[in-house]
């Protein structure tokens, strides 16, 4: 991770995109939630979005206040503030992290598991490949999007790696 220039974070149920190579995007504790990182090497513009639940039918209303909420409604808004920044959707680079049950012993929710679903549903229908990934698991995870390089890190307790 870069020492200097400008650190974003991202909070649950938001995102954020930026062309500007001296800029981190980092967000921490995805659990049940998801965790995506779009870059796009040419243009290098990046985005982040920490999105909490799958489907945004869940609670349209929610959905208009706060896309980044939802999976479904939380990427439409990322992939189209990337896209107005320049960047290219057939060059986009994607690594995802969380999609985990921390809390959920029983499975009864299966959270983390249906936004994982949603969220690969959205990038076949516009031709997005995931690059890298880590999900699943009880794990807490923390995703850092250097602007600069494209390099996404992934860091779960004590470990740090490239995603």
């Amino acid at each position: 991770m870069k020492k200097t220039g400008n650190l974003v974070v991202v909070g649950i149920s938001g995102f954020s995109v930026s062309n500007d190579p001296d800029t981190t995007i980092v967000t921490y504790s995805l659990g049940s939630c998801v965790g995506v990182s779009l870059y796009d090497p040419v243009a290098r513009v990046g985005g982040l979005l920490h999105a909490m639940l799958p489907s945004s039918s869940s609670d349209p209303a929610k959905a208009e206040t706060n896309p980044a909420m939802f999976v479904d409604t939380g990427m439409v808004s990322l992939l189209g503030e990337m896209l107005r920044a320049g960047a290219d959707k057939s060059r986009i680079l994607c690594k995802v992290a969380g999609g985990g049950s921390p809390v959920d012993d029983a499975g009864m929710f299966k959270i983390g598991e249906r936004n994982f679903a949603v969220l690969r549903k959205f990038l076949w229908k516009n031709g997005i490949m995931i690059k890298g990934q880590d999900v699943g698991g009880r794990e807490p995870r923390t995703v850092i999007l250097d602007i600069g390089t494209g390099v996404t890190i992934l860091k779960k307790q004590s470990r740090e790696e490239e995603l």
